[in-house]
């Protein structure tokens, strides 16, 4: 049985357009992505050291973007979808007091392993933070 909240490989479309996520960038999430993934890179939690790097303020991890990344698609698809694939490229830093959006669409779909392409962006005021392709399974 599947939850209600689980798309379902039939109802999924090439084209279809997921709903976008607004996560607001906040010192906060910056530090506790960053002690969550035992990175403790002074850039990511100490505003001195960021700034000593270069940075205006500290900036946030790979893995806690990858998190957000999961996060967008999984509130897409539901929990009972099945990652199969995770590929991102990260671009401009998130820093405290931005918003990133993510925004996506379906770029594929394979009927025979019931598999479904995800093309994702996730933006803030100084362009892409990342951008990828997720693949997952779909019941």
């Amino acid at each position: 049985m599947t939850s209600k909240n689980t798309k379902r490989f039939e109802d999924v479309r090439p084209g279809e357009v997921l709903p976008e996520l607004a996560v607001p960038i906040t010192v906060t999430l910056i530090n506790g992505g960053a002690i969550a993934t035992r990175d403790y890179f002074p850039g990511h939690h100490d505003a001195e050291a960021a700034r000593a790097l270069g940075s205006p303020h500290v900036f946030m991890n790979i893995l806690t973007t990858n998190g957000l990344v999961q996060r967008f698609i999984e509130q897409w698809a539901g929990p009972l979808a099945q990652f199969t694939a995770l590929k991102i490229k990260l671009g401009a830093p998130n820093y405290p007091g931005d918003c990133m959006t993510f925004s996506g669409s379906v770029t594929g779909v394979d009927a025979h392993t019931r598999s479904v392409e995800i093309t994702l962006s996730g933006k803030n005021s100084m362009g892409n933070h990342v951008t990828g392709t997720v693949a997952l399974v779909l019941p």
